[in-house]
């Protein structure tokens, strides 16, 4: 190519770099040639050499919850920082994806990994690119770190205790397979005995909607209770509708509190309280952390109150012949 334009290779590879740096004239031989020639660099190996991709990668486990919100906030945070994004879904453990992961930060193909799974990369070190752990899923992407933080539900209990609520029934996610049911779970039962509160019971569930409505439809006619924690809204949405069946009024019979702020919660009637997960906030601050690594500049703090309540018309001061 820098023979037909009659140019040296250096200059070629100033063009190639920065052809705004060339003489009107130099740079128009050198676009003949390129056109002529049909030329396209390869940017992998450009990229060996200069180690700028604009690139990264983001490397989860592979599994039935797809985490869609956090991943699009990262994707446009990583644009606005100039990089594209490469989403990597790896099947197997921890240590299937610490072998991708190793892989992909010596193939020169990236400038930095995202890994929102746990890894292990002990021993790992050469020739890597800046790895950011997030470890916010588990190997079956089932909520791990601050969403399966539970500390919001002993706000909501208080919140209820407040407006006179004593006695609650918490209705739980899959315990088996979710740290985030089981540490709901344990914060309900904490915050309940701690406030001098009465538990009819946790009755664990599935996540869906039936398993609210099946919770609901087994109490006995005469039950105190009058506040229900739910785990998620679904499960909140499905107690409401067997509350309903039953002739109970929410709230007016029964407060029924959720969590994830699910869009359709809001326009349920009655609109449901629930528990906003800020899942935005963690994947533009983990890319944020990752291009602060690749730049050498100052992390950015971690956001706080990723968590947080809010109050629709499902939650109520009791009725007053159950206070």
């Amino acid at each position: 190519m820098a023979s037909l334009a009659g140019v040296s290779h250096t200059t070629v590879s100033r063009y190639l770099q920065d052809k705004d740096s060339l003489k009107p004239k130099t740079r128009i031989k050198v676009e003949y040639a390129v056109k002529t020639l049909d030329y396209r660099p390869n940017l992998v190996a450009r990229s060996m050499r200069t180690r700028h991709t604009n690139r990264l990668a983001i490397v989860l486990a592979s599994g039935d919850h797809f985490p869609g919100r956090l991943l699009a906030a990262a994707s446009r945070t990583a644009h606005e920082a100039g990089f594209q994004v490469e989403i990597v879904s790896v099947e197997g453990g921890s240590a299937a994806r610490s072998v991708r992961v190793d892989e992909l930060a010596r193939s020169g193909q990236v400038e930095g990994i995202l890994a929102l799974s746990p890894l292990n990369l002990k021993g790992k070190k050469a020739n890597r690119v800046p790895i950011v752990e997030s470890s916010a899923y588990d190997d079956k992407l089932h909520d791990l770190a601050d969403f399966a933080d539970a500390g919001v539900i002993r706000e909501a209990i208080e919140y209820l205790a407040g407006l006179g609520h004593r006695t609650f029934l918490h209705l739980s996610g899959d315990l088996e397979s979710f740290a985030s049911a089981r540490n709901r779970k344990q914060v309900y039962l904490e915050t309940v005995e701690r406030l001098g509160l009465t538990s009819v019971g946790a009755v664990d569930g599935d996540w869906s909607a039936q398993s609210g409505y099946d919770a609901i439809t087994m109490l006995p006619a005469d039950t105190a209770v009058t506040a229900v924690v739910a785990a998620n809204d679904l499960i909140a949405m499905g107690a409401i509708r067997a509350a309903s069946e039953r002739g109970w009024s929410v709230p007016g019979d029964l407060s029924v509190f959720g969590w994830n702020d699910d869009e359709m919660g809001r326009f349920t009637t009655p609109s449901l309280s629930t528990v906003s997960v800020d899942r935005e906030a963690q994947g533009r601050a983990l890319i944020r952390r990752l291009v602060a690594e690749i730049r050498d500049e100052p992390v950015p703090a971690p956001p706080t109150g990723i968590n947080r309540l809010i109050f629709r018309e499902s939650t109520a001061p009791p009725p007053a012949q159950r206070r």
